[in-house]
Order: structure tokens, then sequence, then C-alpha cells
């Protein structure tokens, strides 16, 4: 079984492309014949929701990291960091159901003509202050819709290396399509087509090669260096529902 989802010590997908620059539509294996997917933007409530959401977020370390750990109770779980995404593929060999939730650290990607900036400018201030830390990201999200792709979130495979495979690798190695929700007033659902990249795959393109740098660079940036990096999780927005209680524009519908 290993075989089908490694090449040597690195996965390849098989089931997705990465759509060229500029294309709005993704291609993907799904349901036993390959696919077009139109992609869509994320509206401005989403925006709005998200990128307050992580500021809010960022002001209360600030606000720790000047006057203590007293405040850490501020902080929250919920909110547009933490997606919980469905997937579906095949069982895991210890479990009867291919059906699977897992919590995943979501973020933003920059535009394709901005990263090699972006990285750069991480880079150069991977060892800085904390607080100066602070201030880049907050900077980031403050002009979000001007700097990230509006069509797609990131997130890392933390755990499937070769001989361990999570559900959530093996449903996305199977079957691309994931949706993502937020436990959070307002809320969304968004479904998706999952493109995966290993960092050590050689036919990755200068591109996909880019992306898998900065989703890991970005995450050491926040939470310190790790000792490899990780798969790059690309979910393409399909479709995009407001899912926030009690309004008419929300419980489900879709935008």
């Amino acid at each position: 079984m290993v075989s089908e989802y490694w090449q040597d010590d690195y996965c390849v997908q098989k089931v997705v492309k990465t759509p060229d620059a500029g294309k709005n539509s993704i291609e993907a294996l799904v349901d036993g014949s390959w696919q077009s997917f139109p992609l869509v933007d994320f509206p401005p409530a989403f925006w709005e929701w998200n990128k307050s959401g992580r500021r809010e977020y960022i002001s209360i370390i600030q606000e720790m990291q000047e006057h203590g750990r007293g405040n850490s109770r501020k902080l929250q779980l919920s909110g547009p960091h933490n997606g919980v995404v469905a997937s579906y593929g095949a069982a895991r060999s210890d479990s009867g159901f291919a059906l699977n939730n897992a919590i995943k650290g979501m973020g933003f990607l920059p535009k394709a003509a901005l990263l090699p900036d972006l990285i750069g400018r991480l880079q150069d201030s991977l060892d800085a202050p904390v607080m100066h830390k602070l201030e880049v990201l907050d900077s980031m999200y403050r002009d979000a819709m001007d700097i990230f792709e509006a069509d797609r979130m990131v997130s890392l495979e933390l755990y499937a290396k070769p001989g361990y495979e999570t559900q959530t690798f093996i449903n996305q190695m199977l079957n691309p399509i994931s949706v993502i929700v937020w436990m959070d007033i307002p809320t969304f659902k968004v479904k998706s087509i999952v493109r995966l990249l290993h960092p050590d795959d050689p036919g990755l393109s200068e591109y996909e090669q880019q992306v898998t740098h900065y989703v890991n660079l970005i995450h050491s940036y926040f939470h310190g260096k790790f000792p490899r990096d990780y798969i790059a999780s690309v979910y393409y927005n399909v479709e995009i529902y407001n899912s926030s209680p009690g309004s008419t524009e929300g419980r489900g519908s879709r935008i």
C-alpha cells in the first residue's frame, strides 16, 4: 500500500493538476473521471471576518508580550485560523471508515508575483524579536486583499510520512475533494479541491516549489523552527457558503 502514496521518501498526488497562472479553474480526478472545476473568490464578508479575526489574535499576543501571559485566556481556538476539514477516500487499516474530520491550521497564499519578495521578507526577519514579527504578520493581514490569492487557502500535512499515513492524507491523495468549516460567528463553508505538494518532489514546478517553501516558512515564522519541511496543502475554492446562524443570508446559503 505504501507504494500507492510514496515514491522513495516523497509523495506524488496524481489526482489534481496545479492550475496555470491566471487560470480560473482546476482539473481533478473526481468520481472516476477528470473534470474541470471553476474557481471562486472569497466574498467581501469572508475577507473581513478572516482578516479581522487574525489581527485580533495578533493584538492579543502583542498584549501578552507587553504585559505578561496572564492574558492568554483571551486566546480562543475558534476563529479563522483553525478550519475543520472533512475528507473522504479510503479507510485506513485501523478503521472501518473513510469519512474523516480534522482541525487544520489554515492560512492565505500570496499572489504568485509577490511570493519571492514575501519569502525574502520573512527569511530576513526570521530571527527578529517576536514583536517585530507580529508587526510583519499584522501588516500582511491588514492588506490581505491586495497581497493574497482570492481563490485558495493553504495548510500543512504535518504527520504523514512513509510508513505512516493520516486519514486526511489518504483521503486527499485518492479523492481531492474537501470541505472546510469554522466554529465562529459569522462563519463560512468552503468546498474545495486540494492539491498536495511534497517539498522533496523533484517534479514540482518553480511555482509549486515557492508555494511549498512559503507555507512551511510562514508556519515556522510564527511557531518556531521545525526539524523538516512538510507537505503543503493548497485548498482551491470551488463553492462558498455563508453558514452563519440566524441571518437570512446565512444558514448554509451558497454565495
